[in-house]
């Protein structure tokens, strides 16, 4: 199977960066390999046994316990089911499959059966959101509510802007490793509110990840027709790829029990002001509209 990796001595500097985040998050994990159909997938758990699941998924050429350290709060709150989305940076198969069509709805069916969730909640932040959405617009019975974090699948980002602020100066980083060119593209995603760790990996993954440019289908109204799961959308002003306006503008149109939207002021990667904002808001929600328990 062809790697996604530029090299293996990438693949092991990011392996040792995913425990480095996980060590950091200071939370006990316990982990499993679940058999999916498209291959094995390493998930994360973290919280009490008997509590309310919660399947956070990680951001699309990102590590898992980098974006778990954005739901810091959540972590030991509910029962969480991390799994390393396939295809991706960290420990499941490197298969990649289409966000096109339904094939993660189905990835993410088969880690729902592994653990006898008939539903569960879900936070789903840039990629994330995107695979929530197939799910949503294929098996809207497995969702019993939904999180939406700077979400792909709502939009087509501003094509312009991103070539200029990252394609370009990603090419001067991979050619010259140029930490001014490094610096543009955190700048741009993170809006100078990036951390020191945050900037290494970042890094890492964009020097040594062959990295999946397909973004999750466009969701449509028809798509979400039976979709009926109260559903919040967080969003960021200034998030380069898909801004936060445009995204809650079109929440409205395409989600049927849609609970709220939130514009932060910010980049894609939230600053640690918005992250506290953006968890209060999502205990709110939780406890508002998620009644379901561990069976």
């Amino acid at each position: 199977m062809e790697t996604i990796y530029r090299s293996q001595q990438g693949k092991e500097a990011l392996l040792s960066s995913y425990e480095s985040y996980l060590t950091e998050l200071a939370v006990p994990f316990e982990r499993t390999y679940v058999k999916t159909r498209y291959g094995a997938t390493h998930v994360l758990e973290s919280g009490p046994p008997n509590a309310q699941p919660l399947v956070i998924l990680q951001g699309g050429n990102c590590l898992n316990p980098m974006t778990l350290s954005w739901f810091r709060p959540l972590l030991q709150e509910y029962r969480i089911i991390a799994p390393d989305t396939i295809g991706h940076p960290g420990r499941s198969s490197e298969r990649r499959i289409s966000a096109q069509d339904n094939s993660f709805a189905y990835w993410l069916a088969d880690i729902l059966t592994h653990y006898g969730l008939k539903r569960s909640a879900f936070i789903g932040p840039s990629y994330g959101g995107g695979l929530i959405l197939r799910l949503a617009a294929c098996m809207p019975e497995r969702i019993a509510c939904a999180i939406l974090v700077n979400p792909a699948g709502m939009i087509a980002g501003p094509t312009g802007r991103m070539i200029r602020d990252v394609l370009v100066p990603l090419l001067g980083y991979r050619l010259f490793r140029s930490s001014a060119s490094l610096n543009r593209i955190a700048d741009a995603m993170a809006i100078g509110a990036i951390d020191d760790e945050e900037s290494r990996v970042l890094g890492e993954i964009l020097q040594y990840v062959k990295l999946e440019r397909n973004m999750p289908k466009l969701v449509d109204t028809e798509e979400l027709f039976y979709y009926r799961a109260p559903t919040l959308v967080l969003a960021s002003s200034r998030d380069l790829f898909f801004p936060g306006e445009e995204v809650a503008k079109r929440a409205k149109e395409v989600i049927p029990n849609l609970a709220g939207s939130i514009v932060y002021e910010g980049g894609h990667f939230p600053p640690p002001q918005v992250k506290r904002r953006m968890n209060d808001d999502i205990q709110r929600f939780l406890a508002m509209f998620y009644h379901e328990t561990y069976s």
